[in-house]
């Protein structure tokens, strides 16, 4: 009796329902023809709301569904276009930061020109010092010599009064002697008062010109010092400006191999042993063949040279150590550094970018592996000088062979994802001795140089 009374209920508020609907969903009848008859199904308004609500659901999860899809090919398209955005843009700084890096390398062969040229006018002026040194010395000679000859002359002129006073005293039979005087004849003595006279005056006038020309040349040495004292400040303006340079030139270098943790003074010996270059080392400068002591500008000029040949040094072992970066800057994100990771030992630096990203030697050296190798997928390792090796791991492309000699900066490969790899990524080793060692210390050691 119960559910008697509910399903009259629930029939009751149907038939409602449906009378309510009628005005908008009328009662349909789908007629089904068949070879037995035909039949009918009959849709009441709620079976047409039902299906009505079913098909907008359908319909706006269709739309919904187009304009999602819509959104991330835009989305995509845009993403595209702010990468090529990018692109361009790494593309303009590295073609700004070669184009410094020219006009870096032509401010360092202007300042290499300048510098030869002047050593070129030291060596000059140094050749011009001693030559006035040597004139002056000569000077010192000619006046010693001019005074001598004026002493020796004046006491000539003084013997010869003496004896020309005794003469004439003798001819008054002054002389003391009680003789008689000697009768001279007065032409005798006119011939010899004018040869006596004669002779001062010749003895005056030597005189005379030997004074000016020892006033002539005690000026011509005064004005040789005055010029000496100016090129000495000369030299020592250029000399201090030279220092200034070689020692501003130096200090990164130094701080760069310090912070790498290498000696210099091992490097450099290193370099000189295995040095083949065109020119040679620079020599010192060497003015005198007599033995004798170098003056002070000589010493600070082979000072100069000194410098000037260890930053040489410096330049060779900078091109045969890893301080190069593989990959340009702007074209990747650090994701994986050096040192233990999960237990084990992460050997290098893992740099990511896109597939196909070109990756540069960081130093000169020769190429002992270009090939697949388990793990790293397609790897190079180049051996370089003082005992360092750097690989290149999971490459795309191997664009170098094996036994190749290939210089700081030279394209070896593309950056890939094979071997053991969970994206494009560079994994870039350093080995010293055959242990690896973290790649971050040379990079940055060599970030303020290069």
């Amino acid at each position: 009796m119960g559910q008697s009374d509910g399903d009259s209920v629930l029939n009751t508020v149907a038939y409602r329902f449906n009378r309510r609907l009628e005005k908008s969903f009328p009662e349909q009848r789908l007629f089904l023809r068949s070879e037995q008859g035909t039949r009918f199904v009959i849709l009441t308004p709620t079976v047409q709301l039902v299906a009505w609500v079913v098909s907008a659901a359908f319909v706006a999860w269709a739309i919904i569904a187009t304009a999602v899809l819509l959104m991330d090919s835009v989305s995509s398209g845009s993403v595209r276009e702010q990468s090529q955005r990018e692109q361009r843009l790494y593309e303009e700084r590295l073609r700004t930061l070669a184009d410094q890096r020219d006009a870096r390398a032509a401010e360092a062969v202007a300042a290499q020109e300048r510098f030869n040229l002047a050593l070129a006018q030291i060596s000059e002026m140094q050749s011009e010092l001693l030559a006035s040194e040597e004139h002056r010395r000569e000077l010192e000679t000619g006046i010693n010599v001019i005074q001598s000859t004026l002493r020796r002359t004046m006491n000539e002129r003084d013997d010869a009064r003496g004896s020309l006073e005794a003469m004439l005293a003798e001819a008054r039979g002054e002389d003391g002697s009680g003789q008689a005087p000697v009768m001279v004849s007065g032409e005798d003595m006119s011939q010899t008062v004018a040869v006596l006279t004669a002779a001062l005056e010749a003895t005056a006038t030597e005189r005379d010109a030997a004074l000016a020309e020892a006033a002539e040349a005690k000026t011509a040495t005064d004005d040789l010092i005055y010029e000496a004292r100016l090129r000495d400040e000369r030299n020592n303006q250029i000399f201090s400006q030279l220092e200034e340079a070689v020692t501003v030139s130096l200090e990164p270098l130094d701080k760069m191999f310090s912070a790498a943790g290498m000696s210099t003074d091992n490097i450099l010996a290193q370099v000189r042993r295995g040095y083949s270059g065109q020119g040679g080392p620079l020599m010192p400068m060497i003015l005198s063949t007599k033995g004798e002591e170098p003056n002070e500008d000589m010493e600070r000029a082979n000072q100069i040279l000194n410098e000037l040949d260890r930053m040489n040094m410096y330049r060779i072992a900078a091109e045969k150590l890893p301080f190069y970066m593989p990959v340009r800057p702007g074209t990747f994100r650090y994701t994986s550094g050096f040192g233990t990771r999960w237990g084990r030992l992460h050997a290098g630096t893992d740099m990511a970018g896109p597939v196909g990203t070109p990756i540069y030697a960081t130093a000169d050296g020769v190429v002992t592996h270009a090939d697949w190798q388990s793990g790293y997928g397609r790897l190079i390792k180049v051996q370089h000088e003082f005992g360092l090796e750097t690989r290149y791991a999971h490459l795309s492309r191997i664009r170098v062979k094996k036994g190749q000699r290939v210089s700081r900066g030279d394209l070896i490969g593309d950056m890939g994802n094979s071997g053991r790899s969970t994206g494009p990524h560079l994994h870039y080793e350093v080995r010293v001795g055959g242990k690896a060692v973290n790649p971050m210390t040379y990079i940055k050691a060599g970030r303020d140089v290069f």
